[in-house]
């Protein structure tokens, strides 16, 4: 399989929920509101003998009626078309933002399903908070483009899916299997190798012991069979196979 992180930049962004770009080496991050986190927001092209996946869509930032994961696509050859399945962590602003075209009304992946835990997807839709923007996805609602599930299971009988409700109440993340390798897609459970590494309950989590606990579980098993890590929100170490 071949991973590919799609970066749309380094970020900080403090309890107001927004995301301001940051400059590494050129700005400073004791100059942003206290307790700012410093992220990167990274989208996963992974290409497998089956399937062009993308995993999360990023902020759906445009330019010039372009989206910037469609310019980063580009870049690499890849038509937005030729995307066949867009697999969703959770439906936070920063993890969905590019779903839908600029206007809102239509696919950014106009021949992709799209797959949503059910119940996020519900809870998403209930309400517009500061974390969920539904217009980026409600466009989908009762299209054959969108396909809903349910706790865990199997998609294609490669891409296992698991409900942890860690990070956001119906989180999901996702275990890609073929030909002997394993990719292992978090979302932000578990956003960045350092959490991976140490023992640390995020004040943002949903529920911070239950991701915390799960990274545990995560780093043991990545070990043992040796999965590739993908980390959504890591500057400096997006790809990492333990």
């Amino acid at each position: 399989m071949k991973i590919i992180p799609l970066s749309e930049g380094a970020f900080t962004i403090d309890q107001t929920k927004i995301f301001i770009p940051f400059a590494p080496g050129k700005d400073d991050l004791q100059q942003r509101t206290r307790g700012s986190l410093l992220v990167e927001i990274q989208p996963f092209l992974v290409i497998t003998s089956r399937d062009i996946l993308l995993l999360d869509t990023g902020l759906g930032f445009s330019e010039n009626g372009q989206l910037q994961i469609h310019r980063n696509l580009s870049i690499l050859g890849i038509h937005s078309g030729d995307i066949t399945k867009v697999l969703i962590s959770h439906l936070h602003k920063d993890h969905s933002g590019g779903m839908a075209m600029p206007l809102k009304n239509a696919p950014a992946f106009e021949n992709a399903a799209y797959f949503i835990n059910r119940k996020e997807w519900n809870l998403a839709l209930s309400k517009e908070t500061s974390s969920y923007h539904p217009e980026d996805f409600s466009f989908l609602e009762g299209s054959h483009q969108l396909h809903l599930l349910d706790g865990d299971g199997v998609i294609d009988g490669y891409i296992t899916y698991h409900q942890t409700g860690a990070h956001s109440p119906f989180h999901q993340i996702f275990i890609i299997s073929e030909n002997n390798e394993t990719i292992f897609y978090g979302g932000d459970d578990a956003p960045q190798y350092q959490q991976l590494k140490n023992r640390f309950k995020a004040k943002y989590d949903f529920d911070g012991e239950k991701a915390m606990n799960l990274r545990q579980k995560w780093k043991e098993e990545g070990e043992k069979d040796n999965w590739t890590f993908l980390f959504y929100h890591d500057i400096k170490s997006p790809v990492i196979q333990l």
